[in-house]
């Protein structure tokens, strides 16, 4: 049960904010939206506000926003919306803008989680316990020892690693007193820093990834941070890819059993780990969404970069067949991940 609600809560908020993307750019722009749902199926419970429906369906699999224009099929003899607010009757630059909103609301909704996560539960800051003399470095000379803890740098009270690089290449190279904790004993040492190759002051030690602090941030700097990661995070699963592509790396795709399994055990540990994979996947989401794949967001993009070079869109008809078939691709493709993640998960290293 668990599992099964934290898995509702994380595809809901991702799906959420993924067509409210699309839908607040299609009426920033003037363009008609019959219909914002989230679900796929039967309708359980809805409502009509303006000129839209607001439905939640039976199988939280997905959702949509059905705008005026966008379906070739539409009656347009008798139509219950004006022409002018048709989605194809925009120009290209909104068109694509009503596309692109929701690949980057999930990028938004990622950079947010984790702007949230850093201002209630803090970035884990190391702490000045030595996990690592380098061998031959001034550190390793003087006497500091692994499992030395670091209380001060020429008298000043250091508690973060980041204080303790600050202050050691500061000093730029001239000999520094180095306070440490060994034992319950507090001993001074001192080393002279050496520049290393990166123009950087360092005395030869590393800090022991297992002690460290919770540090919380203030809104605007949660707000950087999140921003930051999730560009970080997004270059790496961009190279990650890259590196599938051209078989540097192994292929790694999980489907919706493994995401669910991934959810599961991160809301054994905590609403935390929930909301750390939650930005992770959003990231994901808005990621592939971008890829030129039939029937994605980034192939309808390429369309509308078509139409804006050549200066004339592709008949609807064919672009709607070539969606159908990306569609029905992206399906097989899934089923196939599906049965590797179920064969995985009853047999793992198999």
């Amino acid at each position: 049960m668990q599992t099964f609600i934290a898995s509702v809560f994380v595809f809901g908020i991702l799906i959420f904010f993924h067509e409210l993307g699309h839908f607040m750019v299609a009426k920033a722009v003037g363009i008609h939206v019959h219909e914002f749902s989230m679900g796929f199926g039967p309708r359980l419970w809805g409502f009509k506000r303006g000129d839209t429906v607001y439905n939640l369906r039976a199988f939280p699999l997905g959702g949509f926003v059905r705008m005026a224009g966008m379906d070739p099929n539409e009656d347009e003899e008798e139509p219950d919306y004006d022409e002018e607010r048709g989605f194809n009757s925009k120009t290209v630059g909104q068109r694509a803008g009503v596309i692109a909103a929701g690949p980057i609301m999930n990028f938004v909704l990622a950079a947010v989680i984790l702007a949230l996560i850093f201002m209630t539960h803090g970035l884990p800051v190391p702490t000045t316990d030595v996990g690592m003399v380098l061998k031959d470095s001034p550190a390793y000379h003087a006497g500091i020892k692994e499992g030395d803890r670091i209380t001060s740098i020429n008298g000043v009270p250091v508690e973060k690693w980041t204080e303790l690089n600050k202050l050691v290449n500061s000093n730029a190279g001239k000999p520094i007193q180095i306070t440490v904790e060994r034992g319950g004993v507090e001993k001074k040492i001192e080393v002279t820093p050496r520049l290393s190759k990166e123009g950087r002051y360092i005395i030869g030690i590393q800090n022991n990834p297992e002690k460290y602090v919770m540090e919380k941030m203030n809104p605007l700097t949660a707000l950087w941070k999140g921003a930051e990661a999730t560009v970080q995070v997004t270059v790496l699963i961009i190279t990650f890819v890259g590196k599938m592509i051209v078989q540097q790396a192994p292929m790694d795709i999980g489907g919706p059993v493994r995401v669910v399994a991934e959810i599961g055990q991160a809301a054994e540990k905590g609403v935390y780990q929930v909301l750390q994979l939650a930005a992770f996947l959003s990231i994901n989401l808005g990621l592939f969404n971008l890829f030129p794949i039939p029937a994605l967001d980034g192939s309808r993009l390429v369309f509308l970069a078509w139409e804006k070079i050549v200066g004339k869109p592709i008949d609807p008809a064919k672009e709607g067949f070539i969606h159908m078939i990306g569609f029905g691709l992206l399906l097989l493709m899934i089923v196939f991940i599906t049965y590797n993640d179920i064969i995985s998960l009853i047999a793992p290293g198999k």
